[in-house]
């Protein structure tokens, strides 16, 4: 009698865990699990970093016992729950939204500059809500989100028109997008210098990107808002994966290009639009964070939603730990650590190509 042949196993290139309970199978790549979990457990102890340090100092046990006891200190509780919280919570939804909106319009245009802050988005959610501001007089919450998503909005269609020329190149949505952005920043600048000092200074502080001044009043529309985004993205992101294996492929899949390629647009202008709705502009995180997921985990992709988005998370919540220490605004930090990684970011790809 002979011995049956063991069952050939599937070779995915890369060690993976399998989970198999209750007849379904979940397969995940075992580098990418891994680094899923560090930045989770960095995010959490940069949480408990920054509702612990501030004008009162806490302990770690003094802020876990605020989060999870009704019970505890009132003025512990008044100080981590009421506070501290809103904005670290913002940090947290800003920075994931600001990173799969990154990892999206990297994914479509095939470069890792191909983010909202160089492509033009951020301008036009900018101009929209500096619109709002200036030109209406009006500072309400609500107002100044519609007029941000307007703006993206519009931002993206134009470049959007520009760009196609018997399809969507993406090097060619790179350049129009530099230069409608351009347009837009100087279009915002001029309504700046066209009103009083003092709504010009409302303007450009609310400009700088800032997280003060946040609440949980703020932060439910913006986290409802961000989880819808959130399923569109998933939604997009096989479409577009399939686009980075080139359009035949795609095509011969089933995916049909230039709707992906809409969809995927639609879905990362407002995810931007989101952001600078709540807190204004923050610049080179949805730059930086992709690129560094990538790395991280060794993908052949910036398309990875769940690394991208802890990344992207860590990356604020500590960019707006050290504004608080230094007592400036978030985006101005951001700006600083970002433009010193968009240098890097050029010089290596120069090097590269030489």
């Amino acid at each position: 009698m002979t011995a049956e042949p063991a069952a050939e196993r599937v070779d995915f290139g890369r060690p993976t865990w399998t989970w198999r309970r209750y007849g379904l199978a979940l397969r995940g790549d075992r580098r990418t699990i891994t680094v899923c979990c560090l930045l989770a457990a960095a995010v959490l102890v940069l949480g408990v970093l920054t509702l612990a340090t501030g004008s009162i100092d806490l302990t770690p046990s003094e802020v876990l016992a605020a989060l999870l006891d009704p019970d505890a200190d009132s003025q512990a509780r008044l100080v981590v729950v009421t506070w501290r919280l809103p904005r670290l919570l913002f940090a947290l939804l800003c920075g994931a939204a600001l990173a799969i909106s990154g990892a999206i319009f990297q994914s479509l245009t095939k470069n890792p500059l191909g983010s909202p802050d160089v492509i033009g988005f951020a301008s036009g959610s900018y101009a929209g809500a500096s619109t709002v501001m200036l030109l209406l007089g009006s500072a309400d919450y609500l107002a100044v989100a519609s007029g941000s998503l307007i703006g993206g909005a519009a931002a993206a269609l134009i470049v959007y028109l520009l760009a196609y020329r018997h399809g969507l190149h993406p090097f060619r949505l790179i350049i129009v997008g530099i230069a409608v952005g351009a347009f837009l920043s100087s279009l915002t600048s001029m309504m700046l210098l066209s009103v009083s000092p003092q709504q010009a200074m409302l303007a450009a502080t609310w400009g700088a990107g800032s997280l003060s001044g946040l609440g949980f009043q703020q932060l439910g529309p913006a986290a409802a808002v961000f989880a819808v985004l959130l399923v569109c993205s998933a939604a997009v992101v096989r479409p577009l994966v399939h686009l980075e294996m080139g359009d035949d492929t795609a095509v011969a899949l089933g995916v049909s290009a230039q709707r992906a390629r809409l969809g995927g647009t639609l879905v990362g202008v407002a995810l931007t639009a989101l952001v600078t709705a709540a807190v204004g502009p923050i610049a080179f995180v949805s730059l930086a964070a992709p690129q560094i997921a990538q790395r991280l985990t060794r993908s052949s992709t910036t398309l990875r939603l769940v690394p991208a988005a802890l990344t992207g998370a860590a990356v604020l919540a500590a960019a707006d730990f050290a504004a608080q220490r230094a007592d400036l605004p978030v985006g101005v930090v951001t700006v600083c650590v970002g433009g010193a990684y968009l240098a890097w970011l050029l010089a290596r790809q120069y090097a590269d190509r030489r």
